[in-house]
């Protein structure tokens, strides 16, 4: 399935949300043969919409969570929710904006900057590649992307948890880039030598989606 049919369906889900049941059915009849390519569309709190690739995702809680890190690394490791907890906190103040066009302002996020995760397991290769517990999805970051003090393993969004439809109980932030970049349902982190292509961009998506190169903004706060 092409990149234009994706987002133009999108688009057909943004336009159900707006306007109603009626066009939401149209939406449901163009969804249905492609549904196991792009999961669930549908309204969330505060402005986010709810994207998944896969049909259902695993609600994982925050007392059995575990993320591994591995690859090109001293000292494997795989944390617990506990564990990233006790870690030095980042806080990020983002604008959250997906690629299809909507944006969710002002987005507080906490948890543990990715530098001080990879510092910890002595991360020696170029580039990351993350994998998450729904099963499918997969994204990567090169390492200099990866060590920018605004790229998350987030543990909590707008003052509280980071709930399962927000990818919880723990996703990634990576507060300069689209949406698709964040991966949600955050189960392992690989070191490697070679950036790997994640799920949309083997699909089209660029492999750097940086936000603000036309539009100026620049308004990330960290802490």
């Amino acid at each position: 399935m092409g990149r234009r049919v994706i987002l133009g369906m999108l688009g057909l889900g943004a336009a159900g949300i707006a306007v109603g049941p009626t066009a939401q059915n149209v939406v449901n009849f163009f969804f249905g043969p492609f549904r196991s390519q792009i999961g669930g569309l549908i309204p969330a709190a505060g402005g986010f919409r709810y994207y998944s690739v896969v049909d259902s995702v695993p609600s994982i809680t925050s007392a059995t969570y575990t993320l591994k890190v591995n690859g090109l690394v001293t000292t494997p490791r795989t944390f617990t929710f506990q564990d990233l907890q006790a870690m030095p906190q980042t806080h990020v103040t983002k604008d959250f904006q997906c690629v299809t066009g909507w944006r969710v302002p002002g987005v507080q996020w906490s948890g543990v900057a990715l530098p001080d995760l990879l510092d910890a397991v002595g991360a020696h290769g170029s580039a990351i590649t993350f994998s998450c517990f729904d099963g499918a999805y997969t994204e990567s970051l090169t390492m200099d992307q990866a060590r920018r003090r605004d790229v998350l393993v987030a543990t909590s969004m707008l003052g509280g948890p980071v709930t399962h439809d927000h990818g919880g109980p723990v996703r990634l932030f990576v507060a300069p880039m689209y949406g698709y970049k964040s991966a949600k349902w955050l189960s392992g982190i690989e070191v490697t030598n070679k950036v790997t292509p994640g799920f949309w961009e083997v699909r089209g998506y660029d492999v750097d989606a940086w936000v603000g190169r036309s539009n100026g903004r620049n308004d990330v706060q960290t802490s």
